[in-house]
């Protein structure tokens, strides 16, 4: 069974539980927060990585990953010119199935996916908790803020999804960790992909910027 979302591209990837601001300037999107302001609430989107193009203009986002996420709108402020800020939380990985491109926005029939903590995902818990700890130390070595960890999540999949959001990674990256089948698997991809940042960590006296590091608002 499948539902039918507006898809708002992004230049970056949504996980569940993540709140996400957006600035909303563009016309499609300002048409987009309308229609759907205007029905019932939960007030839901997809927000789906762009694979090839960019955020801004027509026809702009050229390819779209095949996973996303939806966002639920939390806020949002109508500002002097039509535009909005808004602040979103993303819910419910989905998988695209079909793209209608009629209307000024896109829209897309998607299939909700579940959420399974997977074969293993408990026994990896303990070992990706302390790579992970010892990757955010390696950080504020460099100078960089970190959030305080004082408590991780014992949860499978919370942590999964809290330390996929977390990394300083390329899109590709984050969209592989998105649509990882389970819990087990992300955890075992982010086992992974730790000990390679905590190489290069050690190798580089710098880090480079990101959503981790700042909490700045994407332009759309």
């Amino acid at each position: 069974m499948t539902d039918r979302l507006p898809i708002f591209p992004l230049g970056a990837v949504l996980f569940p539980g993540l709140v996400l601001p957006l600035r909303v300037f563009e016309e499609r999107y300002r048409l987009l927060m309308n229609d759907l302001l205007a029905g019932e609430e939960p007030h839901l989107f997809g927000v789906v990585s762009i694979e090839l193009g960019h955020e801004v203009g027509p026809g702009s986002a050229q390819r779209l990953a095949a996973v996303g996420c939806t966002a639920e709108v939390r806020d949002a402020q109508e500002q002097e010119d039509g535009g909005y800020e808004v602040v979103t939380t993303g819910g419910t990985r989905f998988r695209i199935e079909d793209v209608d491109d009629s209307l000024a926005y896109l829209q897309a029939d998607v299939t909700m996916l579940p959420e399974e903590d997977g074969p293993g995902a408990e026994s990896a818990v303990a070992p990706v908790t302390s790579m992970f700890r010892r990757y955010c130390e390696r950080l504020v070595a460099h100078g960089a803020e970190v959030a305080a960890l004082d408590e991780l999540p014992a949860d499978p999949l919370s942590l999964s999804y809290l330390i996929a959001a977390s990394l300083v990674l390329d899109r590709s990256d984050k969209q592989r960790l998105l649509q990882a089948e389970h819990a087990a698997a992300r955890l075992r991809l982010e086992y992974e992909l730790l000990r390679r940042e905590n190489l290069l960590l050690e190798a580089f006296p710098t880090v480079p910027g990101s959503e981790f590091l700042s909490k700045g608002i994407s332009p759309n």
